[in-house]
């Protein structure tokens, strides 16, 4: 999602996003009519700092009324803390519905297992810009085979590391997992102020990265059935890896068990370490902190010399609900928010990630700080299990209580990984 695209939500919205995922599905609320005519609600997310969004979905609004005579637009913003209870209650309210919304990309099966997203395949498939979009972001709008929305941006995590410190002490930037983690050590004993690297027991996507480089899984598919993977040797070998990070001699579990994605940035933008994995959309708050000028990103090192670790795909998408009574001109108003113009405009107001290969290109050239980002784009990056259990693996901490096991000592890798791929298993048996 979003937070984890700048999807880090916020516990509490991880715990909404988990009700969607274990709700009883919908009674079909699949609409009676495709008028042609009247005013389309949409629902989009509220930002911290909303009017350079609203000002670009202004001028889409306005683009698409004029190409699409007798039709009005109605725009409301909704909180993202609680948008699983009212898109739910939409879900199960047609009449109350909107027509469009702006949905996390986590969400995107749970949603589809409720029956609120309606199927817009064929016009996905049918519509020019759609080719160019990159595969992780088409994977996020996509369950069973079948297209449920559009992405509209995408985000990851890089390596972000202090330019001044490494030159200080004549360390290379790491070029492989390894070496990261020496030079994380290495830092730290030279200099026990900073963290080597910023790590957390509660940040889901900055671990993932070890665990995919490592070939490990999440979760299996077969026959549209997840099985979790975490229990399998080279997830293990990934989540030794990260755990190895907790420590006196880099990120003392006693300070950093606890910490999330927000937590590890905001030490490194404070000056309290010389490494975090984080977002392109943090970008802005490492600038607003001390390390200005300091720093320089580049992609988190896989295994390899010159690799990059697969790192999380997170953002938003939009979507049709399958309530709509005006599905054609949704789609085209989908298409419009969604399409080339408008996510160039929403890069440029809001540093959102275009899921355009050619537009993230385009967008690379303008703003350098972007070119990390892009590379680890295209280096692979993946997504979490297409299973409507998904959100409540997430919201119930799975993987955060996994790694405080582990680096509290309370259990070793092999048990913990063990206890977690059973409570994966649960989620996934029971979402069918």
């Amino acid at each position: 999602m979003k937070l984890s695209a700048r999807t880090a939500l916020p516990l509490a919205a991880l715990a909404l996003a988990g009700l969607s995922a274990c709700a009883p599905q919908t009674s079909d609320n699949s609409a009676k009519s495709d008028d042609k005519s009247g005013t389309l609600r949409v629902w989009l997310f509220q930002e911290v700092s909303n009017g350079p969004k609203q000002q670009v979905v202004d001028k889409a609004v306005a683009a698409f009324k004029q190409s699409h005579k007798g039709a009005d637009v109605q725009v409301e913003y909704i909180p993202v803390e609680t948008r699983a209870q009212k898109i739910k209650a939409a879900f199960n309210d047609p009449g109350s519905a909107p027509d469009l919304i702006e949905y996390g990309n986590t969400d995107t099966a749970g949603y589809v297992k409720d029956g609120g997203l309606a199927d817009v395949s064929a016009e996905f498939a049918a519509w020019n810009e759609a080719k160019d979009t990159d595969s992780t972001a088409r994977q996020s709008v996509t369950v069973g085979g079948k297209v449920y929305g559009a992405p509209l941006f995408v985000g990851v995590r890089a390596l972000y590391y202090r330019t001044d410190v490494l030159k200080d002490l004549g360390v290379a930037v790491p070029k492989t997992q390894d070496e990261l983690i020496a030079t994380a050590k290495k830092i730290h004993r030279s200099r026990p102020d900073l963290y080597g690297l910023a790590v957390g027991g509660a940040y889901t996507y900055g671990a993932l990265p070890f665990l995919w480089a490592n070939g490990g899984e999440l979760a299996t598919e077969n026959g549209g059935k997840y099985t979790s993977a975490l229990d399998g040797a080279a997830a293990r070998k990934g989540i030794t890896a990260y755990t190895s990070l907790f420590g006196d001699d880099n990120c003392p579990a006693a300070k950093c068990a606890q910490m999330g994605g927000n937590a590890t940035v905001t030490a490194f933008a404070n000056g309290k370490a010389a490494m975090a994995i984080g977002g392109d959309f943090n970008h802005a708050a490492v600038e607003a902190g001390t390390v200005k000028g300091k720093y320089a990103v580049v992609p988190l090192p896989g295994l390899a010399p010159g690799s990059a670790a697969p790192a999380f795909a997170g953002g938003n998408n939009v979507g049709v609900l399958k309530s709509s009574s005006h599905r054609t001109l949704a789609v085209a108003l989908m298409e419009q928010l969604a399409g080339k113009a408008t996510q160039r405009e929403l890069f440029d107001a809001m540093g959102f990630l275009p899921t355009y290969t050619d537009v993230r290109a385009e967008v690379a050239k303008k703003q350098p700080f972007v070119e990390p980002f892009v590379r680890t784009l295209a280096a692979g990056a993946k997504f979490v299990p297409a299973s409507p259990g998904w959100g409540q693996i997430d919201s119930s901490l799975v993987l955060p209580t996994m790694f405080q096991e582990i680096v509290s000592g309370k259990k070793d890798v092999a048990k913990a990984s063990t206890d977690a791929a059973k409570k994966m298993n649960d989620v996934f048996g029971a979402a069918g």
